[in-house]
């Protein structure tokens, strides 16, 4: 999942033009929004209410795969999460107000729930 995200930042710097400075800070961007994706994913299923998720919670635990959760521990993770969304957010600095939508997609991904 991480890496469509990363993807999809990456063709609309693409498909939009973008000079080369501005399409590494939207690759950036898209990395570090792909990566807290599945660190919050990660997070909702070790930690996460299957009623709120809308899916089973705890597959991750039970079918022993080694996620950064199981690697680092929930509150590891979680400074993890935070640490790459404000990476995700610095990324689109030099783009000023015209990025805030974007912005408030990495807060979102750190948020939810489900």
């Amino acid at each position: 999942t991480g890496a469509l995200i990363r993807h999809a930042v990456a063709a609309g710097a693409r498909l939009g033009a973008a000079p080369d400075d501005d399409a590494a800070r939207l690759d950036t961007y898209g990395r570090a929004l792909g990566l807290a994706f599945q660190i919050a994913d990660d997070l909702i299923d070790a930690t996460g209410d299957a009623a709120v998720a809308g899916k089973a919670t705890a597959k991750d635990a039970g079918r022993g795969k080694r996620t950064l959760v199981a690697i680092l521990g929930v509150d590891a993770a979680r400074a993890r999460l935070a640490a790459t969304v404000d990476e995700a957010i610095a990324a689109l600095a030099p783009f000023g107000p015209a990025a805030d939508t974007l912005r408030e997609a990495a807060r979102f991904i750190a948020e939810r729930d489900a």
